[in-house]
């Protein structure tokens, strides 16, 4: 027997006899205060039966050693891990691909340094989003809608509807290139399908079914990393290579504006919002959740594997594209770098890689309406329904495939037009985290403010660089 049991039998034992004992005080009665040292199951009215308090001779049990609890699912590790998992589906979308592809086609392995950083940066940023929710009980959209004017609520409600456009731009574009490599449907035709089954799988969100809904979304998960990590197998990259991308430096003023691609597709202000409210979602109305401190500790776990497994497959599209494909034309788009794989790797890899790919769009394009869907309800607190919220996005991509010539390269741009996007969700964000009023004692300390300050100002400076790039005709 441990010495935590037995001294928690010692302290049943000691309450046993006090129960019996006629000359106990007077104060240990059922009905009267209980003293200062009862144990925190009398206090919160755990116990099955009010027990009398330990007469003064006997020594009073800490809190260390009160009665074991009652088990509720929710406090298993196991049962907190999820939300994180789902928002990092918004980081291997076709947007991921398309800008991690032509990354290293064009300029190998020169920007790995930029994907990792991202990547480094995306943990922090989720992590406080989800802290955000936990504490709170409230999503980074809610807060918003509610410390803001009207006029305010409606312009920060327009440019983040933009942002989810072009998520689901990105989203349904790769989507219907995935249903054209593997069974030549026409791509109009195939973000229709990606629409219509997206939607289903949005039926399972929210309620006591929204844990299924994770678990849909994390097992394509698994196959999205199955699927392109696949060709580093079969044509494994020099490791010295790979290291040489990590010294920071650019290529001209084009290696810039792919830069901010990557960040755009690694960062999402979608998931951002949507962090803040997974984390609320995935438990049921009546489900009990562990306390503040176990969510926390929890979420960090979660995050970090989380974003480790998307990060990983981000950076082996990179390397893939630069050990593979480097040099060959015809890789800037999607379709040419499936086609380019087949030829360099064998049919069964460039089919397993579509396969990756179309499990990408499905789970992404639903996690992104979800996210639109919550914004609009906290900014404008209308509660449409999650169709509604599907057919406002996907109408505009059906339009790009009806008419655009190159879709890859309207990936590209939309990645450039959420990387825009990214200052307006963390800067809320930091405010927030560290706002005393909001977040009690979990506010953020002067050392992880910072450190988020930082972040924020390498973003957005490189977000002027762009639009300046762009506005000149320098891309």
């Amino acid at each position: 027997m441990s010495e935590s049991e037995h001294r928690e039998k010692n302290t049943d034992t000691a309450a046993h006899k006090a129960q019996l004992d006629p000359n106990q005080s007077v104060r240990g009665r059922v009905g009267d205060k209980l003293p200062a040292g009862a144990s925190a199951a009398q206090r919160t009215g755990h116990a099955p039966h009010p027990q009398p308090a330990q007469p003064a001779s006997q020594p009073q049990p800490t809190q260390s050693h009160t009665q074991p609890q009652p088990h509720h699912h929710g406090h298993a590790l196991a049962s907190i891990l999820g939300p994180a998992f789902v928002a990092a589906v918004a980081y291997v979308d076709p947007g991921n691909v398309a800008a991690n592809i032509t990354s290293g086609a064009r300029y190998g392995y020169l920007l790995v340094w930029v994907l990792v950083l991202a990547n480094l940066m995306s943990v922090l940023i989720q992590y406080q989003s989800a802290k955000l929710g936990i504490v709170t009980g409230k999503s980074l959209p809610q807060i918003l809608g509610e410390r803001m004017s009207d006029a305010g609520r409606y312009m920060f409600f327009m440019q983040a509807e933009v942002i989810a456009i072009a998520t689901d731009l990105a989203e349904v574009i790769g989507g219907a290139i995935a249903l054209r490599l593997l069974f030549g449907l026409p791509l109009f035709w195939g973000g229709c399908v990606i629409g219509v089954v997206s939607t289903v799988l949005l039926w399972f969100q929210g309620g006591r079914t929204h844990r299924v809904f994770e678990k849909i979304v994390i097992a394509m998960l698994l196959v999205i990393t199955f699927g392109f990590i696949t060709g580093l197998f079969v044509d494994p990259p020099n490791g010295g290579d790979v290291l040489s991308g990590l010294i920071p430096r650019f290529r001209g003023a084009d290696s810039v504006l792919m830069a901010s691609s990557i960040l755009g597709a690694t960062v999402m202000p979608h998931a951002i919002y949507l962090h803040s409210t997974l984390v609320n979602d995935h438990y049921a109305p009546d489900e009990e959740k562990p306390d503040t401190r176990q969510l926390l500790r929890g979420s960090r776990i979660d995050v970090v594997w989380a974003l480790a497994l998307a990060g990983t497959v981000n950076l082996a599209l990179l390397v893939l594209a630069a050990n593979s494909l480097y040099g060959m034309k015809g890789t800037d788009t999607i379709e040419g770098a499936q086609h380019a794989i087949e030829m360099a790797l064998g049919p069964a890899v460039g089919t397993i890689f579509s396969i990756g790919l179309l499990a990408s769009s499905l789970s992404s394009t639903s996690v992104g309406t979800y996210a639109g869907s919550e914004i609009m309800r906290g900014l404008l607190h209308i509660h449409a329904p999650m169709w509604a919220c599907r057919i406002v996005t996907l109408v505009p991509a059906l339009v790009v495939l009806w008419f655009s010539a190159n879709p890859t390269y309207t990936l590209v741009i939309g990645q450039v037009v959420l990387s825009i996007g990214i200052p307006f969700a963390i800067i809320p964000l930091i405010r927030y985290t560290r706002d005393r009023g909001l977040m009690g004692e979990y506010r953020d300390g002067l050392f992880k403010h910072v450190v988020f300050l930082l972040v924020a100002v390498l973003i957005i400076a490189l977000n002027v660089v762009l639009v300046y790039l762009t506005m000149t005709g320098q891309n």
